[in-house]
């Protein structure tokens, strides 16, 4: 069974970069068929897909985001990673990662692609 947990700051300055880490436990990032997303929802707001890091590595960013962002993976500690670059109080929210395990082509984009998810962490931006 995956499990995902999420960590890193809880408050971030603006214009400064928020980091997060997913570490992901019963299953190797690198498993074929895996898919591990960022997605957020700010307060009062729906969720928000971010992006995601395939198992082959390669990431895929939501077109509104992508100028911003990028996810990277560290496979000797079974993690992945969000950096979200020039943040403003509308960054605000609540962070989770999550999985998904796609036979075939795909292009999970979607926060209901996801099966998997973290238990979300809260990230304020803020002076």
């Amino acid at each position: 069974q995956v499990q995902l947990q999420e960590s890193g700051p809880g408050l971030v300055k603006p214009s400064q970069t928020l980091s997060l880490t997913c570490t992901v436990s019963g299953a190797s990032i690198t498993t074929n068929f895996y898919y591990w997303s960022w997605i957020r929802q700010p307060p009062g707001k729906g969720l928000e897909w971010i992006g995601y890091i395939a198992f082959s590595g390669t990431p895929y960013y939501s077109p509104s985001l992508k100028n911003r962002t990028s996810i990277s993976r560290d496979t000797s500690k079974n993690q992945f990673t969000l950096q979200l670059r020039t943040v403003t109080p509308e960054d605000t929210a609540v962070y989770y990662c999550a999985s998904k395990v796609i036979v075939g082509y795909a292009h999970p984009n979607s926060p209901s692609d996801y099966d998997t998810w973290g238990q979300g962490t809260q990230v304020t931006v803020s002076s």
